[in-house]
């Protein structure tokens, strides 16, 4: 039942007929089984997805799993939530239908026909792509019919020549799906294809730079060949590509998301060519901008590339690395505390001057309420070894009123 009715359960009675026999609940997107009896779509297909084959209601067996949509019920329902507006009941919205399988099919085989003409081909993967945005069911239906496949082999042919739009397409339906490891060798043993994703990171379209940085993140998450890693992260003009992304001068959620995705893993093989390429700068400049899942990718890598001395020079040489760190410290995650309290703790090791930067910017405080919180052992155990290292730094007015914090488990110095 939507929210807004929850305190309405006297003053709003919901016709029986209107609640899903499973959840008992409004229904939201009825749809009718083979037996004839209607159900919310959630319900009867998380009670099918659990191992059930017979209707819940008349216990028959299902013959047949295709799931109708009942439009006239729908519609009774959506008006019967109008009707109900001065209680607070807001009209249910229409349901996007899940993509038909048939329908699909019909797509794919359109796209890699080499009989239909270029704009059809183009058109039916524009509607694969819209489908797939959809939901989550949607991409299922489109995976379970060889979409990846007929994907991969559009998407990359002529990768000799200059790309065209049904590639651009093709690439842009492929990077919503997770590929298997072979699928990931198609792309990573052929350098040809590699070249061809990072030259596509320098498009004039951003989305297609974006889909190429999502494809090369998939594609080097998949593999477990280090050598190709390996390979992939050394290909000219990869790092700087990805970092030309989370530079787009345009807050753009997608490039930020999937560009700290593509950053995080290329860095997870090599560290040294992501400094070069400017991943320091833009990681520091768009970390307040951000989600809390991005972010602590975004803190993972700054404390991976802390690691090199390359990297925490890097850091410690930008005016914001040491405030920006301290200030987040404990206001994202227990993760993102982690890795904030090791890039901390790599940078003052190394520099006299980040530990002055921590004081000046109150790292004392933060890591006495970091100890006494429920993060993660291993972040209490960093901000305790921080402790320690910065044990000649603080002023004495900070040590004084440090007593405050009589709870904490750091020993006295």
């Amino acid at each position: 039942m939507p929210a807004s009715l929850e305190p309405l359960d006297v003053a709003v009675q919901i016709p029986y007929h209107f609640r899903c026999p499973i959840s008992l609940e409004l229904m939201r997107d009825p749809v009718t089984v083979c037996t004839g009896q209607t159900y919310d779509r959630s319900s009867i297909e998380s009670w099918v997805a659990t191992g059930n084959t017979t209707c819940p209601v008349t216990r028959v067996q299902l013959t047949d799993f295709t799931l109708i949509p009942n439009h006239t019920l729908r519609r009774l329902i959506q008006d019967w939530c109008v009707a109900n507006r001065s209680f607070g009941v807001e009209r249910i919205p229409t349901p996007k239908q899940p993509a038909d399988p048939g329908m699909v099919r019909t797509l794919l085989a359109r796209a890699s026909s080499g009989s239909a003409s270029y704009s059809l081909r183009v058109a039916g993967l524009r509607r694969l792509r819209g489908l797939a945005r959809d939901s989550d069911k949607n991409r299922s239906v489109i995976a379970a019919n060889n979409a990846r496949e007929v994907l991969l082999s559009i998407a990359f042919a002529d990768v000799g020549l200059e790309s065209s739009e049904l590639n651009h397409e093709a690439l842009a339906v492929l990077s919503m799906f997770a590929l298997s490891e072979p699928e990931c060798l198609f792309v990573a043993s052929d350098s040809d294809r590699v070249g061809y994703l990072v030259k596509l990171l320098f498009h004039s379209s951003v989305d297609v730079r974006v889909n190429s940085a999502a494809v090369i993140e998939t594609v080097v998450a998949g593999i477990r060949s280090s050598e190709l890693r390996a390979q992939i992260s050394n290909a000219d003009g990869v790092f700087e590509g990805i970092v030309g992304i989370l530079n787009y001068p345009l807050v753009y959620p997608r490039a930020l998301k999937i560009g700290i995705k593509a950053l995080f893993a290329l860095c997870l093989v090599k560290q040294q060519k992501a400094v070069a390429a400017g991943a320091v700068e833009a990681l520091i400049d768009r970390l307040p901008e951000f989600e809390k899942c991005d972010s602590e990718r975004a803190l993972a890598t700054v404390e991976l590339l802390c690691r090199i001395p390359s990297g925490c020079a890097a850091f410690e040489s930008h005016a914001l690395t040491v405030p920006l760190l301290v200030k987040i410290i404990l206001k994202i995650s227990d993760r993102a505390t982690e890795y904030a309290a090791g890039a901390l703790l790599s940078l003052c090791s190394a520099s006299e001057r980040a530990q002055a930067d921590a004081v000046a910017a109150g790292v004392l405080t933060q890591l006495l309420l970091l100890v006494q919180s429920d993060c993660t052992e291993r972040a209490k155990r960093k901000a305790q070894m921080l402790l320690k290292l910065l044990r000649d730094s603080w002023p004495r007015d900070s040590i004084a009123r440090s007593d405050d914090f009589a709870g904490s488990d750091v020993v006295p110095f």
